[in-house]
């Protein structure tokens, strides 16, 4: 079959339905291609991450209606509290705490990645602009005022406008012969979901190790998500161990300032890669989360670098429709990617540099790190600018993440 769109949106990840949504509230016919159903996106074994969102990315999800869905099952973050100690060492002399009273909200919120889906599917569900094909997008041809997208199924969709956000090694970015700057990290990235005996009280805990950041990230009710970066040569043998080994392991990491704690429910790995597409655009086409980039995790901000994507996105596109314009021509889609690659870049090489600055145990860096540390702690103004960094309310703002229409 043929169908017409405004706008093909070639992935239905959380980025992908996002974009169709805010497209979709501005008056555009969007069909979202994805090939994994939705029942299989929601199962709690298909991925069991959680992403952080920062308190802009709340105010957008406000703005599109999707925040009550998700609100019973996101956990707010009040403290945020980082150290460079070392495991079974002296504690360090210095830490940094963020007080979520200083900035007179939280921080954000930490959500299990299927609820933020389900979410968003509830969303879609209420939008009669946004259709849903359970196929990929598998090729891409210009055709006379528009492109021609053909799907898995043999179906085709002519639309102004397609969008490739559909993940990292992103099939369409190749397609269309886009290049990225990658490299892998020597870390790989172990998630697990932990119950534990005393409440986290909305406290996020990142803890600097020479393998790799170790972070505790406070969930509903008393679990917390473990998202633990090894060696590479390591991870593969901390996957293998039994529960009660690899529940000593937690343990060890945890400290005992929550109790008894065990792994609940399976755990997941996965290698660390960095990249970046060297163009985000090409006439009709356009790329948007992980597809244009990746980062390291060490900041939690990968899904709020994507979601700021779908809000700039969504802005540019339907500013230019609302002026008369074609939503496909490259000087429109210049515009969106001047405006993200920059913020893009600027994050993606600001996590590398902390990765490889405090994922080792040198003690001249250990050193200067530390001090770091413990001078951002006792400067209120500059301790407040990096809460407001972590929440997304920095730089040029789309205005879904400043609560408005897009």
């Amino acid at each position: 079959m043929r169908h017409e769109a405004d706008v093909i949106v070639g992935g239905g990840g959380m980025v992908g339905l996002t974009l169709a949504l805010a497209l979709a509230g501005g008056g555009l016919k969007v069909i979202v291609a994805d090939p994994l159903p939705a029942e299989a996106a929601l199962d709690a074994r298909f991925d069991g991450r959680v992403s952080a969102l920062s308190y802009s990315s709340v105010r957008m999800m406000q703005a599109l209606g999707l925040w009550d869905d998700l609100a019973p099952d996101a956990q707010p973050i009040n403290d945020i509290l980082v150290t460079d100690a070392p495991l079974g060492g002296k504690p360090s002399p210095f830490s940094l705490h963020f007080d979520s009273s200083e900035i007179g909200q939280p921080m954000g919120h930490i959500a299990e990645n299927r609820h933020i889906r389900r979410a968003l599917f509830a969303g879609a569900a209420r939008e009669p602009n946004v259709t849903s094909a359970v196929a990929a997008m598998t090729n891409l041809e210009n055709v006379p005022g528009g492109i021609l997208a053909t799907l898995s199924n043999g179906d085709t969709v002519e639309a102004r406008l397609a969008v490739a956000a559909d993940g990292r090694e992103s099939p369409m970015r190749e397609k269309m012969g886009i290049g990225v700057i990658a490299w892998s990290y020597p870390q790989w990235g172990i998630v697990a979901t932990v119950e534990h005996e005393h409440p986290h009280n909305g406290t996020a805990y990142e803890h600097f190790l020479p393998s790799g950041p170790f972070a505790i990230l406070p969930m509903t009710g008393n679990r917390s998500s473990l998202v633990w970066t090894e060696r590479e040569e390591i991870a593969p043998a901390m996957m293998k161990l039994p529960d009660s080994e690899f529940d000593a392991e937690i343990a060890q990491r945890f400290g005992s300032h929550l109790g008894a704690t065990k792994a609940a429910g399976p755990r997941w790995s996965y290698p660390l890669k960095f990249h970046l597409a060297r163009a985000y655009v090409k006439p009709r086409f356009v790329l948007a989360g992980d597809a244009a980039h990746g980062i390291h995790p060490i900041a939690g901000q990968g899904l709020n670098l994507g979601f700021k994507d779908a809000a700039a996105l969504a802005e540019t596109v339907l500013d230019t429709a609302r002026v008369g314009l074609d939503i496909g021509g490259i000087d429109a889609l210049k515009r969106y990617e001047r405006w993200r690659r920059f913020d893009s870049f600027t994050l993606a090489a600001s996590t590398d540099a902390l990765n490889r600055l405090f994922s080792n145990d040198i003690a001249p860096l250990r050193l200067a790190r530390d001090f770091g540390i413990g001078v951002v702690d006792s400067i209120g103004p500059l301790r407040r600018f990096f809460m407001r960094h972590a929440g997304g309310d920095i730089g040029k703002l789309p205005r879904l993440m400043k609560g408005e229409a897009a």
